[in-house]
């Protein structure tokens, strides 16, 4: 049993389709991704569990931040439980819950990090969102359950996957719900999903 508090992270791929991002530059319109933040009571690639109890807990507390444009993150994943300003990629501009999965939808900053982030989802790469936090963790049964004292700090874009099948795709947010794009991202998650 670890009773210490520390830094806790978990990476969510997001996937981005270069022609929305393009779309969204051409119209002059914000990139906006949308995908997994987090999952409850499902053991990541770390053999780490948040308890659903927890997360919606701490997801409850994180959403003031959301509303009141605070919720901002990094491009890669610090040591530290402060959000450097100066390091800003994005900022989380809604969460709701789709059982105990946590989905968001994320707008990339016009930042220094932020226009490196959107190179980097331009060119193809591979990136994940990753929850991160302090807190404590406590070993059952082979697995690291966080314990009652985590606190979510940001959700920052990362390289490094720990929990399977959350990728985030670019949205265009006038007609996301008129295409059949919806249907393709269900099918893709099913797969990623195995």
């Amino acid at each position: 049993m670890n009773s210490d508090k520390y830094v806790i992270s978990e990476f969510y791929a997001f996937e981005a389709d270069s022609s929305l991002i393009k779309e969204a530059e051409e119209k002059n319109q914000p990139i906006i991704l949308k995908g997994i933040l987090q999952k409850a009571n499902t053991e990541n690639r770390n053999g780490r569990v948040y308890p659903l109890d927890i997360l919606k807990r701490e997801a409850k507390k994180y959403e003031e931040a959301v509303n009141e444009k605070r919720a901002t993150g990094e491009l890669d994943h610090p040591d530290s439980a402060v959000v450097s300003l100066s390091n800003v990629s994005h900022i989380v501009t809604e969460m709701w819950w789709e059982g105990d999965t946590l989905m968001g939808k994320v707008k990339l900053l016009e930042t220094p990090s932020g226009n490196i982030l959107k190179g980097l989802l331009k060119s193809g790469v591979m990136l994940g969102i990753s929850s991160r936090g302090v807190g404590s963790v406590k070993n059952k049964g082979g697995l690291d359950v966080v314990q009652e004292d985590f606190e979510l700090i940001a959700f920052d874009f990362v390289s490094n996957p720990s929990t399977h099948g959350a990728f985030m795709r670019p949205v265009n947010e006038s007609v996301q719900n008129k295409t059949p794009e919806n249907n393709i991202e269900r099918i893709i998650n099913s797969i990623m999903r195995g």
